[in-house]
């Protein structure tokens, strides 16, 4: 049995998870916007990730930048995938699915382009050697689900009628 700060901690991570991903799909759907100088900005696109990849799918991604019709598709799919993800995390609700949808985008952003350097790259913060914070959040999100974690705050809850899952008694001292 889980204790009252293991559960809230495992809450916690799945809820900041969610943030970034539902963020991270919002900011894109919000494209084109305006930068704080008035500019106009451009609509988002994947293809510049896609034709930057470097890692073992980039031959893939390669040609599905090449493909406006493609293109069409995956500049959808792309951050209306981030967001569900990211509502599902922070609400936890259908959590498990949620899951298995970032671990496969984590995954997916993990394996276009696997730090093999050890040095900086450009336009990218820090430097990594074959861990980065992409896999770091993938093994979170492993974790979130292996705890089942909609079923111990969330929607999930809910959903399925069940009873929270249950915390450790408390221990004399």
């Amino acid at each position: 049995m889980l204790s009252s700060f293991q559960r809230v901690a495992l809450v916690a991570l799945r809820t900041l998870i969610g943030w970034h991903f539902l963020y991270e799909g919002f900011y894109k759907l919000m494209l084109p916007g305006w930068s704080r100088a008035g500019q106009p900005l451009a609509a988002w696109s994947a293809a510049g990730y896609l034709k930057a990849a470097t890692g073992p799918l980039a031959p893939m991604l390669h040609a599905m930048a090449q493909s406006p019709r493609m293109m069409g598709a995956v500049d959808v799919i792309v951050p209306l995938g981030l967001l569900l993800v990211g509502l599902s995390l922070m609400a936890g609700l259908f959590t498990q699915a949620g899951c298995a949808g970032a671990a496969a985008f984590l995954l997916i952003f993990y394996l276009s382009a696997i730090p093999t350097t050890g040095m900086p790259q450009p336009n990218a913060e820090g430097s990594y050697l074959l861990v980065n914070k992409n896999l770091i959040e993938l093994a979170a999100v492993l974790v979130i689900a292996s705890f089942h974690t909609g079923m111990i705050a969330g929607f999930d809850v809910l959903r399925t009628g069940r009873r929270a899952v249950a915390t450790a008694p408390q221990r004399a001292v």
